[in-house]
């Protein structure tokens, strides 16, 4: 790593740290979620969302597009919603002329930096289909052209407590988010008395305005995370242990994985993919970053390995309802079984 690069990194990262301890003086008792969203940010990685209703998850998401600047849009998932309508709307001006504008994911071109899908779920196939190519490519095609938005990160929502008019994303599609993440209502008193009996936690605006804005250029953030990539290293140690942890999900049994009540040899139809192992290598990169190493240890791994990995293996029929119980287990297993190389 060349000097200049490496005084760079290190002023990025004191930034980086910033917008997590900035988010957190609007959101309260969410630490993981904030380190592991902005963990999401500098891997360039996009986050399914899971939570109960009510505890926060725009919240969060406008705080920290708040906190890295640029747009921000929001759109919620219906049964109705069509593949247009995220492209552009229709309506009829004071003149009584149709009229054509951009939609949410055009109106703000390449300075749309947070995108926001509300119940995603609710969503036909075919707006889910659009979206995915959208977080792949970062580009559509309208209007005979093609626009890009090259910053963009999507965060999405799954609906789990309503199950009619839903359309649940097939295992190849939650495959394209970098993290699956669980946002929990807090249990301790005291985040829930403050949740509850302070009253600025009531208007979200108002708590909003305790972030300091832009901290984080939104369109540096491709540059830093590709800097990130090429600067922090793995050992041929880490190297081989990351590859065993892949093995691992798709022949769990020769690690002597075991979960109760499941049959392991017809438990696993096909392990996590390339896709996301890099993702795993990528995100890993950027915790060790932000501890302040150019080197990663097996923990950085164990950091965020439940979050990349469990909505990665797909189980048989038999096991694909008991998903939620069972990929929890399994990956906690494979990193107690595969034995861990000594950090350096």
């Amino acid at each position: 790593m060349s000097a200049p690069e490496q005084e760079q990194l290190e002023e990025w990262r004191g930034r980086a740290l910033r917008v997590e301890e900035e988010v957190g003086r609007a959101i309260i008792g969410q630490q993981q979620t904030l380190r592991l969203i902005n963990v999401a940010l500098f891997a360039r990685g996009h986050v399914l969302l899971e939570g109960d209703v009510g505890v926060g998850k725009t919240t969060v998401l406008r705080a920290f597009s708040r906190a890295i600047g640029g747009a921000f849009e929001r759109v919620e998932g219906t049964v109705d919603l069509l593949p247009g309508d995220l492209i552009y709307h229709t309506y009829v001006d004071a003149e009584g002329k149709p009229r054509i504008e951009p939609g949410p994911l055009l109106r703000h071109g390449d300075r749309l930096v947070t995108f926001f899908f509300n119940e995603i779920n609710r969503a036909r196939p075919q707006v889910q289909s659009l979206l995915l190519r959208a977080m792949a490519e970062r580009s559509v095609s309208a209007f005979n052209q093609e626009f890009h938005f090259a910053h963009m990160t999507v965060f999405a929502d799954r609906n789990r407590v309503e199950r009619e008019e839903t359309f649940e994303l097939p295992s190849a599609a939650r495959d394209r988010f970098m993290f699956e993440l669980r946002m929990p209502t807090p249990t301790d008193d005291a985040t829930r008395r403050s949740l509850v009996f302070d009253t600025d936690f009531h208007d979200v605006d108002t708590l909003l305005e305790r972030v300091t804005p832009a901290i984080v250029p939104w369109d540096k953030l491709n540059e830093i995370g590709a800097a990130i990539q090429r600067n922090v290293r793995a050992s041929p140690a880490l190297e081989r242990y990351v590859l065993d942890l892949w093995e691992a999900t798709q022949q769990p049994t020769k690690y002597g994985v075991h979960i109760e009540g499941v049959d392991m040899e017809n438990l696993v139809l096909a392990g996590a993919s390339p896709r996301g192992m890099m993702a795993l290598t990528r995100a890993a990169r950027v915790v060790a970053w932000l501890a302040g190493r150019t080197h990663l240890v097996p923990a950085d791994i164990h950091a965020i390995a439940p979050s990349v990995l469990g909505h990665r293996v797909f189980f048989t029929p038999v096991y694909e309802l008991r998903r939620a119980e069972i990929a929890e287990r399994l990956i906690t297993q494979i990193l107690q079984k595969v034995p861990t190389p000594r950090a350096p």
